[in-house]
């Protein structure tokens, strides 16, 4: 399961180092550029509410097989060359992130029903990491002598190869799902509860400002003044910040039945970072750290209240779908916005400034989406 949560998010973040020498091999404008993050975005809004009729026709454990193998596929396709595989291949990436999206946070729910908060921050620390490595190399890799960059964004394929081999054998000790996987009426009851509503904005919004900082950063830290490498370690340094929220997390979750404090933490963290990035780019180190460790902690929140915020795996599946399938739709919008935005003003200020307003309504939505609350509770009683 570890295995499987490396592959959520590094093969997307391994493209925004190496941006600039895309645009320049493709003669690609920022917006145009910024469509290599929204696909895999648009890809998690179109795949995650079918995710769970795929587990229910083939069985968790394949669907979850699937999904490294899409990972994989779409790693080798993106780094083929012609402009089309890039897109081609990014989106069969998303397809693939987001079935695992959706099916690793009901896995956690059936098979460690009373381990699912400490588990859930492994996965998000797992998934932290492994993007942080990748930020971190794709640029010394895309440098080397022979290489390019369409090889270095191959690089991450190493994740879904290992996934693969470590997940042999529960196709073979498991071909179906568990009953609590199937879509059934508890689904249409998500998506008319209020509670469901919250955690699925407060996701949305911590993907919103994330995946724009994540296509964006080493383009504004460029226009700091930094180098490309410095740009990608201090993205990388971002993507480590975030993996520590994952171990903290966990045991306070444990022994708190009201996370809005934490959810509303969150929101500031990410809100200094962007504050700190438009008033003193100097410091961009701290503000890096800042941000990744508020966005961090807001992923690692947001998936455990996929499983805190309803009594069954069946309502943490049609949970997990709707915030995924709704967060990321609104996520697809912020790289292009704000690359047009930069076109347009030259600056990245404006983007940086819609970034605290997203920042403030996240911490609104935490703080409702973080109360000791369950949906399918009589009468919405606190949770035991």
């Amino acid at each position: 399961m570890l295995a499987i949560g490396a592959n959520l998010r590094a093969p997307i973040v391994g493209a925004a180092p190496v941006l600039i020498m895309i645009q320049n091999t493709f003669g690609l404008t920022a917006a145009q550029a910024g469509i290599l993050t929204t696909l895999p975005l648009l890809a998690f809004a179109a795949i995650s509410p079918i995710s769970p009729l795929i587990a229910r026709a083939y069985g968790l454990e394949r669907a979850l097989f699937a999904a490294l193998f899409l990972i994989a596929s779409g790693l080798v396709v993106r780094s083929l060359g012609p402009v089309s595989c890039l897109y081609l291949g990014t989106w069969v990436i998303g397809s693939g992130i987001a079935i695992g999206n959706v099916l690793l946070p009901s896995l956690t729910k059936r098979d460690f029903p009373h381990k699912a908060p400490a588990l859930t921050g492994a996965c998000a620390a797992a998934t932290a990491t492994a993007a942080a490595a990748t930020s971190a190399t794709v640029v010394p890799l895309a440098n080397l002598p022979g290489w390019g960059w369409p090889p270095a964004l191959a690089a991450p394929i190493v994740f879904p190869f290992a996934a693969i081999l470590l997940w042999l054998p529960q196709l073979a000790r498991h071909t179906t799902p568990s009953q609590d996987t199937r879509p059934g009426l508890s689904g249409g009851r998500i998506w008319s509860s209020a509670l469901a509503w919250q955690v699925t904005m407060y996701m949305g919004t911590n993907s919103l400002m994330y995946y724009v900082l994540v296509s964006w950063l080493a383009s504004m830290l460029t226009a700091f003044g930094f180098s490309a490498a410095q740009a990608g370690t201090l993205q990388g340094l971002m993507q480590i910040a975030a993996v520590l929220p994952g171990f903290l997390l966990a045991p306070l979750v444990g022994r708190m039945k009201d996370q809005s404090g934490l959810a509303v933490a969150t929101a500031a963290l990410m809100a200094l970072g962007v504050f700190g990035f438009l008033l003193a780019p100097a410091w961009s180190a701290a503000w890096a750290m800042s941000f990744g460790a508020g966005s961090g902690a807001g992923l690692v929140l947001a998936l455990m209240f996929m499983s805190l915020r309803v009594d069954t795996a069946r309502r943490a599946a049609a949970l997990s779908g709707m915030s995924q399938s709704v967060g990321y739709f609104l996520a697809a919008f912020g790289p292009p916005l704000a690359g047009k935005t930069h076109d347009i003003s030259g600056s990245w200020s404006i983007p940086l400034a819609a970034c605290l307003v997203l920042a403030a309504a996240m911490a609104g939505f935490g703080a409702l989406a973080g109360r000791a609350l369950q949906i399918g509770a009589a009468a919405a009683k606190p949770a035991a």
